[in-house]
């Protein structure tokens, strides 16, 4: 289920003056669904609440000539626990996804996944952290009640089926979900997966209908790992390599590229 529930999401943001605060405030404040902005330029921090995706808000941010990379998110409440996926495959199909639990049944699912066939993909996590084999090793959708596969908003279905998520003609998904079954801390070292076709929902003819959604095959998955939420990363560069936030977004975790220097950018 897509959803306007707001989140508040922590970026790191180059800015060196008081101009720099003032056009990215103007760029974020002017977008509905933004709430409300806040500027450290001190600590180099942009804190927003949104109803928009992660990515949204950093497109905005970056429409000012300023990288920015998301850091932490969180509720409006007490920190109930967050974790990310970072998702690969087959081809060139890759993303991020943040998992927020934002009350004791609401669980916000954020992400991006690029290098996708344009449509419908099945979303689900997976019973096993397990990648020894690639997306094959991921077990079968958690399901710790067995129940048969359904779709987010049905009372039969599993706990890690989240439906379908839609990539444009850029092959990129963006989405915002909200769900009441998953729990972060459920499923913390589990596995998320995308499927190569659309998640019938239980509603299909074939056999497979009731057990997987007849999604197709595993395109891409990742383990779910604990992440930071709103001002728990402090981290600004590498201590190891000397790779900053900002240049990390576009390096591989490691091997050969990872320490690759960039030219400065621009502060504008």
């Amino acid at each position: 289920m897509e959803t306007d529930k707001k989140a508040k999401l922590e970026f790191a943001v180059r800015m060196t003056c008081d101009s720099c605060v003032r056009t990215v405030k103007g760029a974020l404040e002017k977008a509905p669904g933004v709430h409300s902005v806040h500027i450290d330029l001190e600590k180099e921090e942009v804190l927003v609440e949104t109803a928009l995706t992660s990515l949204e808000i950093q497109s905005l941010i970056e429409s000012t000539g300023r990288r920015a990379v998301l850091k932490g998110m969180g509720g409006s409440g007490q920190d109930l626990g967050t974790a990310v996926a970072m998702v690969g495959g087959v081809g060139l199909v890759k993303g991020v996804v943040r998992f927020l639990q934002l009350s004791q049944d609401q669980c916000l699912i954020d992400g991006t996944i690029d290098g996708l066939q344009p449509g419908p993909h099945g979303l689900h996590v997976h019973e096993l952290g397990d990648l020894t084999q690639d997306c094959t090793s991921c077990g079968e959708h958690f399901n710790p009640f067995g129940k048969q596969h359904g779709g987010p908003q049905d009372t039969e279905r599993h706990v890690g089926d989240l439906g379908n998520i839609f990539a444009g003609p850029d092959g990129r998904a963006s989405f915002r979900l909200e769900d009441s079954h998953l729990k972060v801390w459920d499923v913390i070292g589990r596995s998320l997966v995308v499927d190569s076709g659309e998640d019938d929902l239980g509603r299909g003819g074939h056999p497979l209908s009731k057990q997987t959604g007849n999604s197709g095959e595993r395109l891409a998955c990742g383990i779910i790992a604990r992440s930071a939420g709103l001002f728990q990363n402090p981290k600004q560069i590498c201590a190891c390599d000397g790779v900053t936030i900002w240049e990390e977004r576009d390096r591989p975790l490691a091997g050969k590229g990872r320490k690759v220097t960039d030219p400065p950018s621009a502060n504008l």
